[in-house]
């Protein structure tokens, strides 16, 4: 009986963690601000890039710091029964976001969720990430090919930094986040990717 409802609490978390980050903050910024659906806007996608393309960049930035405290927050109120619970609340947090039910299981990419649960989790990882991200796209332009690199170094810095169980779950995110980024990586390998800044 212990065991099963040990699962059943992991469950509950993975549940919960699936809840919050399905939270569509850019569908529902953009209609509270009467801009209509975002999804008929550029990319079609949920997140901060496409919310910032109505010019609005109170809300798109609104949007970003929602998608990634979502992810904070399910993983810190898991993590008051321990790590394993925050582990699989921050996979239900980005697999929510990626695939909320709300919207048909299609959601946005990613990266700012993928932030902020690794806050949540291990706060020196995200500071790793931000850095990687920092330098990368200071150098190459590309802010894609910034997320896919930062992310890419996130299990080895979670292994490094002593946390086994949370580095192998970063492999599962990082497999998504760059299978949603799938369209980037074709345009980037193209040369046809748009640079931070470009115009046009």
């Amino acid at each position: 009986m212990p065991d099963e409802m040990n699962l059943l609490y992991l469950l509950g978390a993975l549940a919960l963690g699936y809840l919050l980050g399905s939270i569509p903050f850019g569908v529902i910024f953009t209609r509270m601000a009467g801009l209509g659906d975002i999804r008929n806007v550029g990319s079609g996608n949920i997140g901060a890039t496409n919310v910032l393309r109505t010019g609005r960049k109170g809300l798109a930035a609104a949007t970003l710091l929602g998608d990634g405290l979502k992810g904070t927050a399910a993983v810190l109120i898991a993590a008051r029964w321990g790590d394993q619970f925050a582990i699989l609340a921050a996979l239900g947090a980005f697999l929510g976001h990626l695939f909320p039910v709300w919207l048909k299981f299609k959601g946005g990419k990613g990266v700012a969720t993928f932030i902020g649960v690794l806050i949540g989790l291990k706060w020196i990882a995200a500071v790793i990430f931000a850095a990687i991200w920092l330098g990368s796209a200071f150098t190459t332009r590309y802010s894609s090919l910034s997320a896919l690199i930062a992310s890419a170094a996130t299990p080895v810095a979670l292994w490094l930094l002593g946390e086994p169980e949370m580095a192998a779950m970063a492999v599962i995110l990082v497999a998504l986040l760059w299978w949603k980024h799938s369209a980037n990586i074709s345009r980037l390998l193209a040369g046809t990717e748009g640079k931070i800044g470009q115009k046009g």
